[in-house]
């Protein structure tokens, strides 16, 4: 049984590495359960596009996969706006990028800590608005969304 955990664990990182080499990153999603909130976060972009990865909690993986995927496009080799409102990385809400201190994702970015190892990367975490337009620093906030960093807005 051992062997085929094993063996599962191989068949996966190929993948992750397969996709960083020809695609430039890999996604992964975690999906949603009871009493838990899905998450979604890159590996490679900052090995091959000079930009932070990115974590994405509280939306599904098409949805954040989606959005990697613009943001990779968009900000490949170039700065991403950290704490500034972006309005047009995807059509659906505005965002927010804001830091976050990789140990503090050391339980859900396993792929990425495995692929670095000791080198040095960096994270960004997204920030979305709740349904009514609402973000987590507004009282009104209602969303399952997990935030990381510190989003002081």
């Amino acid at each position: 049984m051992k062997q085929n955990e094993e063996d599962r664990k191989q068949v996966y990182f190929k993948q992750v590495y397969d996709n960083i080499k020809n695609i430039g990153y890999h996604t992964t999603a975690i999906m949603e359960e009871e009493n838990f909130t899905p998450f979604t976060y890159s590996t490679g972009l900052f090995e091959n596009f000079k930009i932070p990865e990115l974590f994405i909690s509280g939306l599904g993986p098409n949805l954040s996969g989606e959005i990697i995927k613009n943001y990779a496009e968009k900000y490949k080799n170039k700065t991403v706006p950290v704490y500034k409102k972006i309005d047009d990385l995807i059509d659906t809400f505005p965002i927010y990028f804001i830091k976050v201190n990789n140990h503090d994702l050391a339980k859900y970015a396993l792929t990425s800590i495995k692929f670095y190892e000791n080198s040095y990367y960096e994270y960004l975490q997204l920030v979305f608005p709740d349904l009514n337009g609402n973000f987590p620093n507004e009282s009104t906030y209602n969303y399952d969304q997990e935030i990381i960093g510190e989003f002081t807005i």
